[in-house]
């Protein structure tokens, strides 16, 4: 006998470890840029896009021709770290569009496929070349959920899921985190005294733009500081480019422009271009002192993903015609969410580019707000300490017109559960 509910089959099978699922509780069948269809062909307008894993939206048509193409002449699937067609043609597409127009010398090392394995493998570098335990890194942080990563990161929730006690990382405040408070004095004093229990950092471990934090934007001046207190103590940047990146917030990295290099930059989610398992740490040449093997993964080496990474390149980012379009987007999206956020007493915007949202004080509205939202066929999630945030994630590629009406269901949501005196009060 079949079950008649679409979604019976997960719930007597699935781990309870499932999230996002809950939350959109359909079988989606079909993706197209900032579509989703699901099994009763429902549309739904995708503001989620895998957590920025889909910066250039579901099943880009270049990039899925050029993987049909590799799969049809029996290009290599899986090659560890070997040398392959694949890995030789993003590697030289990277060099030359990413790297070398930005002045980077970097090395690329390709870790495991998610993004927590290449912030292991940048904690686990930094460590092996100052000689130098401790990470410092800052609250609402969010860097994976892997052992090491799992240290890294500040969620309660999240870490609670360790079973053990999680060490070799110092907590700072992130740029305006306390009140009334110079996160950058406060570190510096701590450093500076020898007697604040702090050892000497091996590195600085930040999120330019903190994305489950709660999209808590770091200043230029904060990142700034934080190099100047790295290169003072001896320490590295890490930057957490994973969530922030390949043009979440309008250039290829989150921290273009702000007039800082980062020794060692985890990548992943977009990296691949189509959601396919990617992840990489770009390291700073003098500092790529790994023995062979010394940290690896079974699937370091997916070329499929080689695949899609470089066409994506190629497309978006030849010329500057897609990161002005972003810009124009993002200058949209700011004007609609502040004029949303004017409606709940409070309400702030929070992030930059395309990666903004609205913290409305409470993670319960926050809630009622995004699964209303789901009601009217948009996909959208929350992010914070509380969920107080409501995250808007949505391909960059999207479609004005989409992007808009998206914005309109937000907009009529958020509205729909502000008190009425509130309204009325405008």
């Amino acid at each position: 006998m079949t079950d008649r509910k679409p979604t019976a089959i997960y719930e007597r099978r699935e781990s309870q470890a499932r999230s996002y699922c809950r939350a959109f509780p359909v079988s989606f069948t079909r993706a197209r840029n900032a579509a989703l269809t699901d099994s009763a062909g429902r549309d739904y307008t995708d503001f989620l896009a895998g957590c920025s894993s889909l910066n250039y939206g579901h099943n880009d048509a270049d990039m899925k021709t050029a993987l049909i193409e590799h799969l049809d002449r029996d290009g290599v699937t899986h090659g560890l770290d070997m040398h392959t067609d694949a890995k030789a043609a993003f590697l030289e597409t990277f060099e030359r569009l990413i790297l070398q127009p930005r002045g980077m010398e970097h090395k690329v090392m390709f870790t495991g496929p998610t993004g927590t394995n290449a912030v292991e493998a940048a904690m686990k570098l930094a460590r092996k070349t100052t000689g130098r335990e401790t990470i410092i890194a800052f609250t609402n942080g969010f860097h994976g959920m892997t052992m090491g990563a799992l240290a890294a990161t500040g969620n309660a929730g999240k870490r609670a899921g360790a079973g053990m006690a999680l060490s070799g990382v110092v907590r700072m405040p992130y740029e305006g985190a306390l009140e009334g408070v110079d996160s950058l004095a406060m570190i510096r004093a701590m450093l500076d005294n020898p007697s604040s229990g702090i050892d000497a950092p091996a590195a600085f471990l930040i999120e330019p733009v903190q994305g489950e934090g709660g999209l808590n934007a770091a200043s230029k001046e904060f990142l700034q500081g934080v190099q100047a207190l790295a290169r003072d103590h001896g320490a590295l940047v890490i930057m957490d480019d994973i969530q922030a990146g390949i043009g979440r917030t309008g250039p290829f990295f989150s921290f273009e422009e702000m007039g800082v290099m980062p020794d060692l930059i985890p990548l992943a989610k977009s990296l691949s271009g189509m959601g396919l398992p990617m992840a990489a740490l770009l390291i700073r040449p003098d500092l790529d002192i790994w023995k062979p093997a010394e940290h690896n993964g079974t699937f370091r080496g997916n070329n499929h993903a080689f695949v899609t990474a470089r066409v994506a390149l190629k497309k978006f980012w030849s010329d500057d015609r897609f990161q002005r379009a972003t810009a124009e987007k993002s200058a949209y999206l700011t004007e609609r969410l502040g004029a949303m956020a004017a409606h709940v007493p409070g309400a702030t915007l929070k992030g930059r580019g395309m990666m903004q949202g609205i913290d409305l004080g409470s993670g319960e509205m926050a809630a009622a707000v995004c699964a209303t939202c789901f009601e009217h066929g948009l996909i959208i999630e929350t992010s914070g300490a509380e969920d107080e945030v409501v995250k808007v994630l949505a391909p960059l590629t999207i479609p004005q017109a989409q992007f808009a009406a998206g914005l309109d269901i937000l907009d009529t949501a958020i509205r729909a559960h502000v008190a009425p005196q509130s309204i009325a009060a405008e």
